[in-house]
């Protein structure tokens, strides 16, 4: 019995079946969990919903950006872009099924037994599991609500940047989404910054990786998360678990068994 964090799959069904066969997976007694962004990118995002989908609640899927701008095009509030590998889902005849299920997924999840948080992008640097939690509860209220077009039609842009307790209705909900989300850079005083999409090494001195800020609260749990494929799988700070290891983009698809933080990985085909 294994617990398996599986990094960003983005349509990367046929690695995702190997992955499976290499980790031995038995869904009887092993549980998922997925760092989101399970769709998009690569050319079987619609074999991957279905498949994880089919495993039922015990596993466990965080939404990352790609998959609320799946949603957010399903709903007819956004355009698809050129880069975009999600016709099959839009056209297929379990869509509505599908997104019915997308957008009831959490954006946090924690289980305290085993001493890990997930979330897509991480937990902000001025939030603690409980609140990141609370925080999230406040998107899926939202997003699982009777009105999911309009909670996805202004849930998209960069402000507000900086976390505050007083920020009320969409300018609140977008701020969660964005730290959990889209996440990678902050300044150091816990300040996004979204616009910036290239390496640490090459970064502006005043930006910092947000498991980096100094006043993090956070940094005594244990938190794994997708969405930075560009770390490698790799963050040389305590507690911190990035698996998104690029799979998309020809590189890996990685899991992390939780009891024991060994690694699987099978290289893109």
């Amino acid at each position: 019995m294994a617990t398996y964090a599986i990094g960003d799959v983005q349509g990367c069904y046929a690695e995702l079946k190997q992955l499976l066969v290499t980790i031995h997976f038995d869904h009887k007694v092993d549980t998922l969990w997925f760092t989101g962004d399970i769709v998009n990118r690569g050319p079987q995002s619609l074999e991957v919903l279905r498949l994880i989908k089919s495993l039922g609640d015990k596993h466990i899927v965080v939404l990352g950006n790609h998959d609320l701008h799946l949603l957010a095009v399903a709903y007819g509030v956004r355009e698809l872009s050129l880069k975009d590998t999600l016709d099959d889902i839009l056209s297929a005849s379990d869509r509505d099924d599908l997104m019915n299920w997308l957008r009831t997924r959490p954006l946090v999840h924690h289980d305290a037994s085993l001493g890990f948080v997930m979330a897509h992008a991480g937990i902000a640097p001025a939030w603690d599991v409980a609140l990141a939690k609370q925080l999230a509860h406040e998107v899926e209220a939202a997003l699982q609500g009777n009105a999911p077009g309009a909670f996805l039609q202004h849930m998209f842009g960069d402000q507000p940047s900086h976390w505050d307790n007083q920020l009320t209705g969409d300018d609140r909900l977008r701020c969660i989404v964005n730290y959990l989300t889209r996440m990678r850079f902050c300044y150091a005083d816990g300040r996004l910054e979204l616009s910036y999409k290239g390496t640490i090494a090459d970064k502006p001195q005043t930006l910092i990786p947000w498991f980096d800020v100094p006043t993090r609260v956070n940094a005594a749990d244990k938190i794994v998360f997708g969405h930075w494929a560009a770390l490698g799988g790799k963050a040389d700070v305590p507690n911190v678990y990035p698996i998104d290891t690029g799979c998309a983009w020809g590189r890996q698809l990685t899991a992390l068994r939780l009891e024991d933080q060994q690694h699987f990985s099978v290289p893109a085909m």
